[in-house]
C-alpha cells in the first residue's frame, strides 16, 4: 500500500524499543513501526470518512502502547492497534490563555456555561483513561506528563486540566475561602465596606490561612499576568490579618512566576506550565536557554534567583566563551579581548577548557591568548 499510494507525511518518534516511524499514505491510512532496526510496518485502523489529510496528527507512546492522535476538522480521533475512537465526545473544558471554558461536542468556539465538574476519566475513552498524552507541537508528546499547547495551522490552543485551587476560586458563585478573599481584596480597592464583610466571613470560619494559600497556589497555574497579580494581591492582603504567616511560599511563587513569564514571552517561546517548570528544575531550564544561546536571559535569571556563581553565572559564561571561540568571523584578537572583558576574574571558570575548545577549532593563537 505504501508503494502504491506514496507517502504524504512521516513522523519519527522514540519508544523504549528504539526509534520508530509513522507514515500517512495517499490513501489517508496510517502505518507505523516502533523500531526501524526491525522494520515491521503495522497498519492502523481506518478513520471513518477521512477524505483528506488531517489538519494535524501526532504519535504518542507510553507504557509500550503506541497510538496515533489526529484532528479532522473540529474532531479528535484516536487510533490504537484495534480500533478508531473519538477522543472527546462529551462537553470538554478548554483553557484558552488562562481561563477555562466549556465547549459542546464538535466545537471549540465560544464559551458556554460550565456544567458541574466532571471526573477526568469520564472525559476520556477507555483507551486513554488514566493516561496523559499532551502535545507540545506537531508530532511531539509532552514527556513531563502534564498538559501543554497544541499547535495547529499556526495557532496555539492550550488544553489542560484546571487545577483544584483555580476551580474553587473561579467557579460560579463559589464560597471557597480563596474566592471570598479575592472578592474582599477587590472590594477593598473600591473602598467598599463589603471587604470587611467578606473578611469577617472567612475569619469566623478560621479559614484565612487556607484562603491565602489557595490564592498563592492558584496564581501559579494562571497564564495571564493580570490574573496572577490579582491573586497575589489577594494573598498579600490576607496575610496582613494573620500573625506569623510564613512568607517563604509567597516569595517563592512570585519568583517562579517572574521566571515563567519571562520564558513565556513570544520572543523566547518556552510556554512551560508551572508543573512542568517544577519537574524540569531551574538547572535544566538554564541548560535549555544556554543551548538556544539565550545567555543574557539565563544570566538575569541566575542573578534574580541568587544562584551560586558556580551553579549559575560562571557556568553560563563558560558556555558563552566556548561558543565565542567558534565564531570564525571574528579575529583572534577580538575574541580574546571580548572573553577577557566579559569573564575577568569570575570565579569557577576554567580558562584551560576554553583554550582547549579554541585549539580543537584549529585556532592555536587564540588558545594561547586565552
Amino acid at each position: 500500500e505504501v508503494l502504491q499510494n506514496h507517502v504524504l507525511e512521516a513522523k519519527v518518534f522514540h519508544t523504549e524499543y528504539g526509534t520508530g516511524v509513522a507514515i500517512l499514505t495517499g490513501a489517508h491510512r496510517f502505518s507505523l513501526t516502533t523500531n526501524i532496526d526491525d522494520l515491521k510496518l503495522r497498519r492502523m485502523p481506518e478513520v471513518p470518512g477521512l477524505q483528506k489529510p488531517p489538519s494535524c496528527w501526532a504519535v504518542l507512546s507510553q507504557d509500550r502502547v503506541t497510538i496515533v492522535l489526529l484532528a479532522v476538522g473540529q474532531d479528535l480521533y484516536l487510533l490504537d492497534n484495534t480500533s478508531c475512537s473519538v477522543v472527546v465526545s462529551e462537553p470538554r473544558r478548554v483553557s484558552v490563555g488562562s481561563r477555562a471554558v466549556c465547549s459542546p461536542p464538535h466545537s471549540l468556539a465560544g464559551p458556554f456555561p460550565c456544567p458541574p465538574a466532571v471526573p477526568r476519566a469520564a472525559l476520556q475513552p477507555p483507551a486513554l483513561a488514566g493516561r496523559s498524552f499532551p502535545l507540545l507541537s506537531h508530532g511531539q508528546a509532552c514527556t513531563a506528563g502534564t498538559p501543554g499547547p497544541i499547535l495547529a495551522r499556526g495557532k496555539e490552543v492550550r488544553i489542560e486540566w484546571t487545577q483544584e485551587a483555580s476551580q474553587e476560586i473561579f467557579k460560579i458563585a463559589s464560597m471557597a475561602p480563596g474566592a471570598l478573599l479575592l472578592e474582599a481584596q477587590k472590594e477593598y480597592e473600591k473602598e467598599s465596606q463589603k471587604a470587611d464583610e467578606y473578611l469577617r466571613e472567612i475569619k469566623d470560619q478560621k479559614l484565612l490561612p487556607e484562603a491565602v494559600s489557595q490564592c498563592i497556589e492558584a496564581a501559579g497555574y494562571e497564564h495571564e499576568p493580570d490574573t496572577q497579580k490579582s491573586l497575589l494581591r489577594a494573598a498579600s492582603f490576607g496575610k496582613c490579618f494573620i500573625d506569623k504567616f510564613p512568607s517563604e511560599g509567597f516569595v517563592r511563587m512570585c519568583q517562579d512566576l517572574r521566571v515563567l513569564n519571562a520564558i513565556r514571552d513570544y520572543q523566547i517561546g518556552i510556554p512551560l506550565t508551572f508543573t512542568q517548570y517544577k519537574r524540569l528544575t531551574i538547572e535544566v531550564l538554564l541548560d535549555r536557554l544556554v543551548l538556544r544561546r539565550l545567555y543574557p536571559l539565563a544570566i538575569r535569571i541566575c542573578e534574580y534567583l541568587r544562584l551560586s556563581e558556580i551553579q549559575g553565572v560562571s557556568r553560563i559564561l563558560a558556555h558563552w566563551a566556548c561558543y565565542k571561540v567558534q565564531q570564525k568571523d571574528k579575529s583572534d584578537e577580538e575574541v580574546a579581548h571580548a572573553i577577557n572583558q566579559k569573564l575577568g576574574d569570575t570565579p569557577g571558570i576554567s580558562y584551560s577548557e576554553i583554550a582547549s575548545r579554541a585549539y580543537d577549532c584549529g585556532r592555536t593563537e587564540l588558545a594561547i591568548k586565552v
